[in-house]
């Protein structure tokens, strides 16, 4: 079309190619992602219910999670419990302005979640202290907990005693934003391939 913007040669490829590496990375961390997997699986057969939590980005993130998990979009699959913290602005708002922002999600996971539950932390940066604190909180009670960090995975990724880290490495805020989606969607997936094993969620398999 006459007058039409033209593309830079070897923009488009560089866009592509930004992503390769990342999203190879998320790849060597397949034992890293079943293991994750298992372990949540362990945990809704015991009764337990996934609890996701984030700020911004990751807050929608979280109640994307929440959703996939209750309301499966592939018909056939087995719908199992799951809760944003970030869904319900009225106690999020009314927890920041008592407690303040950095405990919005312990202060939650205190009063809704049980020991047998699973806390999942998205962290795109890795630095974001209310899901560290949500972790710290998760970790205490006896919860499962994964977080999902990017970057170089900050202080989310170094907190003490976590159950599983996995880290979208990419300094490009939209990459890691892009593996996060994927990883999750792969959580939810292999959960379900787990019950689908006969057997391996079965006292012997998982004490």
């Amino acid at each position: 079309m006459t007058g039409s913007p033209t593309t830079p040669p070897g923009a488009v490829a560089a866009l592509f190619e930004r992503r390769v590496a990342p999203a190879e990375d998320l790849a060597g961390q397949a034992g890293a992602v079943a293991d994750a997997c298992h372990g949540m699986a362990r945990r809704f057969h015991r009764g337990g219910k996934l609890v996701v939590f984030g700020n911004g980005g990751s807050g929608t993130d979280a109640q994307h999670v929440a959703v996939e998990f209750v309301h499966p979009v592939i018909v056939g699959k087995r719908a199992l419990p799951a809760i944003s913290l970030t869904a319900d602005v009225a106690t999020l708002t009314g927890v920041a302005g008592r407690e303040g922002l950095d405990e919005v999600f312990a202060y939650q996971i205190e009063f809704l979640a049980e020991p047998q539950d699973i806390a999942l932390g998205i962290s795109s940066d890795g630095e974001c202290r209310n899901v560290r604190r949500g972790l710290e909180a998760a970790r205490d009670l006896g919860m499962l907990t994964v977080a999902l960090t990017g970057g170089t995975g900050g202080t989310v990724a170094a907190t003490p005693g976590l159950d599983h880290v996995l880290v979208a490495r990419s300094a490009d805020p939209r990459v890691v934003k892009e593996v996060h989606v994927t990883t999750y969607h792969i959580l939810w997936e292999l959960v379900h391939v787990f019950f689908e094993q006969p057997g391996v969620l079965t006292p012997e398999v998982t004490p």
